[in-house]
């Protein structure tokens, strides 16, 4: 995955000062960003996404220049064609599954129709055995259908790259252990780079080809994965 970040970013409150300094090159299809709370991983992935603006430093895929302080460069979210898999999925509660799938379609904040007829949406509701709740709203759907039709809402736009934000939280230990079989599956079929940010080292297990150790706004390490001890603890 030809991902490489460079950046610099200082958050000031009364109470705190935060500095986020984080340098990595993805040399995988998969790479984990894994620490603690608190560690800087989500605004890591906020910066690539475009919904964060650095102060200085520069990032690249493909080639691409996504941000560059020095030459002035900074692509909105959408000139990216990165997708962007919420911590909470961030349905649209007043659309059905069809319509949040179609949503990626869409330009602008146009709601499609309830009965949206398009062949890349019934790919992804079959891709995703989604065809069976198709008219039903977020409410109705369990934690493993709300993140697959997530899923398909960023997948369907045919994203260069695949950003997610702890993924398998809101899920029971068992979803989590289907979900992460299910995406890793999907991810191997599809062979569309990923970054994925957690705290939990099952989730380094499954993904982490490379892994970036991030701790207090700084990487620690980025090393290929090669296993680590759960605390029992």
């Amino acid at each position: 995955m030809p991902l490489a970040v460079d950046i610099r970013k200082t958050f000031q409150s009364a109470e705190r000062r935060f500095t986020l300094d984080v340098a990595f090159s993805a040399t995988t299809q998969r790479l984990v960003l894994f620490g603690p709370s608190g560690a800087g991983k989500s605004l890591t992935l906020q910066a690539i996404a475009g919904l964060l603006h650095p102060d200085e430093g520069t990032i690249t895929l493909h080639g691409d220049a996504l941000f560059d302080s020095a030459r002035g460069i900074d692509l909105k979210p959408q000139a990216r064609k990165i997708a962007y898999l919420f911590q909470d999925y961030a349905l649209f509660p007043h659309l059905n599954v069809r319509q949040n799938i179609g949503f990626g379609l869409q330009k602008g904040w146009l709601n499609p129709r309830a009965r949206i007829a398009h062949p890349r949406v019934d790919y992804w509701l079959d891709a995703l055995e989604l065809r069976s709740v198709a008219g039903n709203h977020p409410a109705q759907l369990s934690g493993g259908q709300k993140q697959r039709v997530a899923l398909a809402r960023a997948l369907i736009a045919e994203p260069r790259l695949l950003l997610l934000d702890e993924p398998f939280s809101a899920l029971d230990s068992a979803l989590r252990q289907r979900m992460r079989r299910e995406l890793s599956d999907l991810q191997t079929r599809l062979d569309i780079p990923m970054v994925l940010i957690t705290h939990d080292p099952d989730d380094v297990a499954a993904f982490g080809d490379q892994v970036v150790q991030v701790n207090e706004g700084t990487v620690r390490e980025s090393q290929p994965f090669t296993g680590y001890a759960r605390n029992t603890t």
